[in-house]
């Protein structure tokens, strides 16, 4: 489902990471995230509600730098 907050996300599964790239074009790495909440994540109607219930608050986080994404 689109969403109007979240243009795209990746999961890494060996690294339990979850990589969301936001329509502003800012990206952030949310780290030790299980399986079941990246799955979940991919799977809710509104992305955006999702994130803000569920992984905004409750995972660490950082910015991906461009020199991360460009490499």
């Amino acid at each position: 489902m689109p969403s109007s907050v979240i243009s795209r996300s990746a999961y890494d599964p060996a690294k339990r990471e979850l990589w969301i790239e936001f329509v502003t074009g800012r990206r952030y790495i949310y780290l030790d995230v299980p399986e079941e909440i990246a799955e979940a994540f991919g799977l809710a109607l509104s992305k955006g509600i999702f994130f803000n219930k569920r992984i905004r608050d409750d995972f660490k986080c950082r910015e991906v730098t461009r020199s991360e994404t460009d490499s």
